[in-house]
């Protein structure tokens, strides 16, 4: 049974789907369900700092069918507009909930990642959840492949995409919606070496306190450029005003 819907909050000109990660599960799975292409975005700071400049990916934001605050620093705004989000939604998480209870259901598609690691995640998946792979495939690919990459993993039969592609993901999952063909595309970063096994997570308590983003820009500096992208981000959100959101209805 599909969870009620809400209507949509708006946060720093995004829209935002205040739901808690039981209901955001419960949204992918009847999404992969449905006979057309959709698209869940986990938000967060750097995305919508970059979505500022980026056409594209803000093009993608605004029509996604799921978007869910994955950064503690979206709920932070959030609340700051008076929108109640009731719990962050990472998207590591997010995705162990669907595959958890997707099971063997319907098939995965695992595209991303350094060669190997998709195969690995995929391979990882399927032991711990059950997972039915559709296909898996790096991310070493060129805009001019977006096209055939895209229709490979139509003709795959895939009904979930696991897209890790770094800061192109979303635009190529709302760009390539037709090619992907039915399937619940979802941006999930760093996801597919978590499930790999090539990149550990952060520590419990960095995570329960939503300071995973710290740990991890303190800890490499390949990330340290993201810095002025959380301080940017800091100052859309206090410069905001606060009827920037529309609260959603608590009722179904």
């Amino acid at each position: 049974m599909r969870t009620p819907e809400r209507r949509r909050a708006r946060v720093l000109g995004h829209p935002l789907d205040p739901l808690t990660r039981s209901e955001a599960a419960d949204r992918v799975l009847a999404l992969t369900a449905e006979e057309r292409p959709s698209l869940v975005v986990t938000l967060n700071p750097e995305i919508i700092v970059r979505a500022r400049s980026d056409a594209v990916l803000s093009a993608a934001i605004d029509a996604s069918d799921l978007c869910v605050a994955d950064g503690v620093g979206v709920a932070w705004a959030a609340g700051r507009a008076g929108v109640r989000v009731p719990e962050r939604v990472p998207g590591v998480d997010l995705v162990g909930d669907v595959l958890a209870r997707l099971g063997s259901g319907a098939p995965v598609y695992f595209l991303g990642g350094r060669p190997g690691v998709a195969e690995r995640a995929a391979r990882t998946a399927t032991k711990r959840y059950g997972t039915e792979v559709a296909g898996t495939r790096d991310g070493y690919f060129g805009a001019d492949e977006e096209p055939a990459v895209a229709a490979e993993v139509g003709a795959s039969g895939a009904r979930l995409l696991l897209a890790g592609l770094g800061e192109r993901q979303e635009a190529f999952l709302h760009r390539h919606g037709e090619r992907l063909g039915p399937v619940t595309g979802i941006g999930v970063g760093g996801t597919l070496d978590v499930l790999a096994g090539t990149v550990r997570r952060t520590p419990a308590w960095t995570r329960s306190l939503g300071v995973e983003w710290a740990w991890r820009v303190g800890l490499d500096p390949a990330r340290w450029h993201r810095a002025p992208r959380l301080a940017r981000f800091v100052v859309l959100a206090v410069r905001a005003p606060r009827d920037d959101a529309a609260p959603p209805d608590d009722g179904a």
